[in-house]
């Protein structure tokens, strides 16, 4: 910042070139990710007091939480100076929570083991760190590889092959390599196991973003006009007939309801985000509803998750026992909760992933549960904001695409939960224990926090050079003589 002073006969004037008072986003950052790990923090020292025990494993857990996050501070710091401080500080609170929930449940399961005579069980809390670590490093890795949000739109048909190829390879692998409690989402090998789905959500979106960039005008436009709306030609419905297709593939073949519902959702809102035309979003939602009713009138385990949403309780002891626990869990936490470590999220079944939500209302109870969605909200709304503000078509639509696909899947993750839309499968992204589902959730908020610096990089416009006057062209204009 400098200043100078001029005299202009008149008094001093002072002109100032440089930002003043502005706020520093990275010092903002640092501020907010210590306040998130010192809340971390005394979440962790809360439920080790009432479960009792393991303070070395929590004091070095809670120490490698603190490097791991003034890592990502520092690969933001170099690699995205300007990027919103907003961001990683909320998913540093969220990612940290779901490890002291995690670490919550593993000690529950030990005590249980210990009661029946066996062995306790590994801890899924560290494993789930060292996942922390590897999805801190991709997320440092995408910043450093995708210096501005646009590459990515180069390899956009790429991506979306590639998508494609992850998201049907579990469907048509046997059996013992791809399903996992019904589902076949999964590829394992000898102990190895990812769930590509995860990444294949993220290809797909760099795809649809291209895609929709390249023929934007066509979408916008074409079509013939029907009472309010502007109904599209067939042959532009291609994309999204091929969309569609694949959601209701998953459906059926990987009895995967919950990335069925995510894809299509997220692809129709990014449709709607480019056209802005109210038909795109009446035609989508039809045509998965068709697809929808096809196949709960032609498959058995699409009919059986509907039964067990109207009425869990109907098959309490069978299918609808883990919603019917989890509603228990819900009710027994109230509004203030039981209090981490002294309730009991353990009895409902896969509490660590799909029903995490349930373990946050019972132990933080609905304000706590609250708190969490406000979380993601912020990270949803600050990941939108930084895409209205870029200046190109595809950071826009890959941004609101990707914002958009967090919050939808939190909604489905906790309408599935509290019985508002049938069980789905899915998990909470950065609190439920799996590396698949972190490190590609990473990857999205690297891709996030990249629109967002590029968005805030763009140079203030400057007003053009004043010439001297001096140098400035006069006129002599003569008074007519009357």
């Amino acid at each position: 910042m400098s200043a100078s002073r001029e005299n202009t006969g008149s008094g001093p004037i002072v002109t100032v070139s440089g930002p003043i008072g502005r706020r520093n986003p990275r010092r903002d950052e640092l501020v907010l990710c210590v306040a998130a790990v010192v809340i971390v923090a005394l979440a962790a020292l809360a439920m080790s007091a009432a479960t009792g025990g393991g303070a070395d494993s929590l004091r070095w857990s809670l120490t490698v939480f603190v490097v791991l996050v003034g890592l990502a501070h520092v690969a933001v710091r170099i690699l995205a100076a300007k990027a919103d401080p907003v961001i990683l500080p909320c998913v540093v609170l969220l990612n940290g929570l779901g490890l002291v929930l995690i670490d919550r449940l593993d000690r529950a399961e030990a005590t249980s083991a210990a009661a029946l005579g066996q062995p306790a069980p590994s801890s899924d809390a560290a494993h789930q760190l060292i996942w922390t670590a590897a999805g801190i490093a991709i997320f440092a890795i995408v910043l450093a590889v995708v210096r501005n949000h646009s590459q990515p739109a180069r390899y956009a048909y790429t991506c979306g092959l590639a998508g494609v190829v992850a998201l049907l390879v579990p469907a048509v692998l046997p059996d013992r390599f791809s399903e996992v409690n019904g589902g076949k989402s999964w590829i394992m090998f000898h102990g190895f196991s990812i769930q590509p789905g995860e990444f294949a959500k993220v290809l797909l979106l760099i795809f649809v973003a291209g895609f929709l960039v390249a023929n934007r005008d066509l979408f916008s436009t074409a079509g013939k006009k029907v009472l309010w709306f502007t109904v599209p030609r067939l042959r532009d419905l291609g994309p999204l007939l091929l969309v569609t297709f694949l959601a209701v593939i998953v459906l059926v073949y990987e009895k995967n309801l919950g990335f069925s519902l995510l894809v299509f959702g997220t692809v129709l809102a990014m449709v709607y985000i480019a056209t802005r035309r109210a038909s795109w979003l009446l035609i989508g939602i039809g045509m998965f509803a068709i697809g929808a009713i096809i196949a709960y009138n032609l498959f058995a385990h699409v009919r059986v998750r509907v039964q067990v949403w109207e009425d869990p309780f109907a098959t309490y002891y069978t299918n609808g026992f883990q919603i019917a626990q989890g509603l228990f869990g819900l009710g027994t936490g109230g509004l203030w909760g039981a209090g981490l470590g002294a309730g009991r999220p353990q009895e409902v079944p896969f509490a660590k992933t799909d029903f995490i939500i349930a373990t946050i209302g019972e132990e933080l109870g609905l304000f706590g549960l609250t708190a969490v969605i406000i979380l993601f909200m912020i990270i949803t709304l600050r990941g939108f904001s930084a895409a209205l503000t870029t200046r190109d078509s595809f950071g826009k639509l890959l941004g609101g695409g990707l914002a958009f696909s967090l919050g939808w899947q939190l909604f489905v993750v906790v309408g599935g939960v509290t019985k508002l839309i049938p069980l789905t499968g899915l998990t909470t992204p950065f609190m439920s224990y799996g590396g698949s589902s972190l490190l590609a959730n990473y990857v999205i908020i690297a891709l996030m926090i990249r629109i967002s610096h590029d968005a805030r990089s763009v140079p203030p416009p400057t007003a053009p050079p004043v010439a001297p006057i001096a140098d400035a062209m006069t006129e002599h204009i003569a008074r007519p003589q009357n």
